[in-house]
């Protein structure tokens, strides 16, 4: 998306010889160019540059930051004050109503919250009140059972009032309750008097509006209309990936004042993040966000019950390595992982590459469910004619079955290495 070039605006800088009026124009109009191309609002792109341009040439840099730096650091300054603050929901009993158009999202955004609230121990459930749209109940129904939250809806059913009164009822020992609400492909007056009728009768901790990233700089005038019917507590961007104008519905929040609770980036369950503005800002310029980062992976290890010792001490077995690609799988693509990673410690890597490691480390899964308990537990013991059974039981090739122990033995012969510090970092390479 466009929002990706302001990488290139730190790479511009980082790289010049020196600092001058020259670089500041030039940094200055790159940026305007990325965030006028994103469909930030004009004014706010002016006010952002004007900003970064004043303080570029005028403020006195920190004695510990280098005249690059300084310029990067009033970048990232700026840009901040530009998407406005982010929303913390503590992890408390609450309700949460999602409103918004049809096709902003708002079913599958309802089940992308229930995972992210669920994942962080609390009891959850959803309701499906959108009777507007014939395949929302089984969607989210669906949606649903495959994450493993509490489901309520009544198929058939038209009046959306009664189906939340009765789900709120049958669903009061959950602790978080998301509900589903209708869209049209405008506000009209019938929505917003069932907008209000479910308010009255839900009594929501949060209203959340969803916003489709591609609206572009409409985002302003349906935040506005929306917040003016219900009052919205903040908002959710969807499918900020796979626009180049998701700068619009981050112009709106700043508009009119309203945090921005979670941004969804892709099709999966678990592509939803919370907003954080600074993580956010980060990554847009290449800078990672290594906090983010290390939550995920810290959760994602507890959940899978990995133990870090025994991969460092080099005492894991084939269950372990499964056990890691599933935890990796739950990280989501490769790539998004990689964003995470500052410029300096990401390496540069292509899509083939990305998609083709994605696709081996599945293929090894694959591999790994054709074998007993006692190949996995004790790895020495698969010989020639075991390999060839796994290879015709995974629907794979014997070379394949080899490929994956080489990779679990190169794997153990780096971690001992590593624990006597004698890894050779030259030339050091992936194993497959």
């Amino acid at each position: 998306m466009a929002l990706d070039t302001l990488k290139d605006v730190v790479r511009k800088i980082a790289r010049s010889s020196s600092i001058d009026k020259h670089l500041v124009d030039e940094v200055v109009k790159d940026i305007q160019r990325a965030l006028i191309r994103a469909d930030v609002n004009v004014r706010q792109v002016k006010e952002i540059t004007d900003a970064i341009k004043k303080r570029a040439l005028s403020d006195e840099p920190l004695k510990s930051l280098n005249p690059r730096e300084h310029i990067i650091k009033i970048v990232y300054e700026e840009l901040l004050k530009g998407v406005g603050d982010g929303l913390e929901i503590p992890l408390e009993k609450a309700r949460i109503m999602l409103v918004g158009l049809q096709g902003s999202g708002k079913t599958t955004t309802t089940a992308k919250l229930a995972k992210y609230f669920k994942d962080r121990g609390m009891k959850t459930a959803v309701i499906a009140a959108d009777t507007w749209r014939p395949a929302a109940y089984d969607q989210l129904k669906q949606l649903a059972e495959s994450i493993g939250v509490g489901f309520y809806g009544e198929k058939g059913e038209k009046d959306a009032v009664k189906i939340v009164k009765r789900g709120l009822e049958e669903l009061k020992d959950y602790d978080m309750i998301i509900i589903d609400t209708a869209g049209r492909h405008a506000l009209e007056d019938e929505l917003i008097k069932e907008m209000v009728e479910i308010e009255k009768v839900a009594k929501p901790d949060y209203k959340f509006l969803v916003l489709d990233a591609a609206i572009g700089q409409l985002a302003s005038k349906q935040a506005q209309a929306f917040h003016d019917a219900i009052g919205i507590d903040g908002i959710v961007i969807t499918k900020f990936d796979g626009t180049a104008k998701g700068g619009g519905a981050l112009s709106a929040a700043r508009q009119i004042q309203i945090p921005i609770a979670f941004i969804g980036s892709g099709e999966r369950v678990d592509d939803l993040d919370r907003f954080d503005p600074a993580g956010f800002i980060s990554r847009l310029l290449g800078m990672g966000d290594i906090k983010a980062l290390l939550e995920k992976i810290e959760r994602i290890t507890q959940e899978e019950e990995l133990d870090p010792e025994k991969f460092l001490k080099g005492e894991f077995t084939l269950k372990d390595v499964y056990k890691q690609i599933e935890a990796m799988n739950k990280m989501g693509p490769i790539r998004k992982v990689f964003e995470m990673l500052p410029l300096g410690m990401s390496m540069k890597v292509d899509d083939d590459a990305l998609e083709m490691t994605q696709e081996k480390m599945k293929r090894f899964r694959v591999i790994m469910d054709s074998m007993t308990e006692e190949e996995l537990l004790n790895p020495k013991i698969i010989d020639g004619s075991r390999i060839r059974r796994i290879a015709i039981g995974s629907g794979t090739s014997p070379q394949e079955v080899k490929e994956l122990l080489k990779y679990y033995n190169t794997m153990k012969s780096l971690m001992k290495r590593m624990k006597k510090g004698r890894l050779p970092i030259k030339g050091l390479k992936m194993g497959f």
